[in-house]
């Protein structure tokens, strides 16, 4: 697979956060969260359900707004940003019964680039650009609802490159595919990743520690390991039992790592 690089702009950072606060009413969700990304890193978002990963993606992507501390994306506000940035959901909420083919979904990740309110040729071009480098330019005119799983979580990929974006989001990429699919995902994150900063929610410690530079752990405040420091001892230390699970369903605090239940 062939990954054709876009330019990426200036030496700011990818995204920058600075004691940022969030809460849904009462509830805090992130508290006093500060890290910086450079461009073309890859990080892993790891946490337990209900600790900010979401939240965090949804600051990013300027659909929420802090309650207080500041977040830059490409040296502008998350808003600004948006159009340089490509978001992988984890589902895709749609009707389907709605006849909706490949190259549509695919055409999605192109709304906005004209502003003509139809898709142009060149927003064709770059659509199945995207989906043969990720080798699913032979379903374009198949109905989005007769693929399988891993073919669906090829599509919404090609659908966020169809922007050609400077940040790719992906949210639990590997989720609900067969472990030989989960292979093909792993060849295919490792490449965009010398493309493209990515930031990869993921429960599975094991699939992205081998494409990631950092992993975030995320429980209301963020904590940052350098997989390169992911030792046996630690990985023991963080997540205890057997680490054959390799699954971040635990708690961080300031006393460091201990097991619990998936909130």
């Amino acid at each position: 697979m062939k990954i054709t690089p876009f330019p990426v702009s200036s030496d700011l950072p990818a995204i920058q956060c600075e004691q940022l606060f969030f809460s849904y009413g009462e509830v805090p969700i992130l508290t006093n969260v500060s890290f910086s990304i450079k461009k073309l890193d890859a990080v892993a978002l790891v946490g337990p359900n209900g600790g900010g990963k979401s939240t965090l993606l949804k600051l990013i992507l300027g659909l929420l707004t802090p309650q207080s501390g500041t977040i830059q994306v490409l040296g502008t506000t998350p808003q600004q940003a948006r159009k340089k940035i490509g978001y992988m959901p984890q589902y895709l909420q749609y009707d389907t019964s709605f006849p909706v083919s490949v190259m549509d979904v695919v055409l999605m990740g192109r709304a906005g680039s004209t502003g003509l309110g139809r898709y142009s040729r060149e927003d064709r071009r770059v659509a199945m650009q995207a989906m043969t480098e990720l080798a699913v330019d032979g379903l374009a005119s198949r109905p989005f609802n007769s693929l399988s799983g891993g073919q669906r979580q090829r599509i919404l990929i090609a659908r966020a490159l169809a922007c050609e974006p400077e940040i790719l989001l992906l949210d639990e990429p590997t989720a609900n595919v067969d472990p030989g699919v989960e292979l093909q995902f792993f060849e295919i994150l490792k490449a965009l990743a010398n493309r493209v900063t990515v930031l990869t929610v993921s429960h599975d410690l094991g699939f992205v520690s081998q494409m990631v530079s950092r992993v975030f752990c995320i429980n209301r405040q963020v904590k940052i390991h350098p997989t390169s420091e992911l030792t046996g001892e630690i990985i023991h230390e963080m997540y205890g039992g057997d680490v054959r699970m390799v699954r971040h369903d635990h708690c961080c605090s300031e006393q460091g790592h201990s097991h619990a239940d998936i909130l």
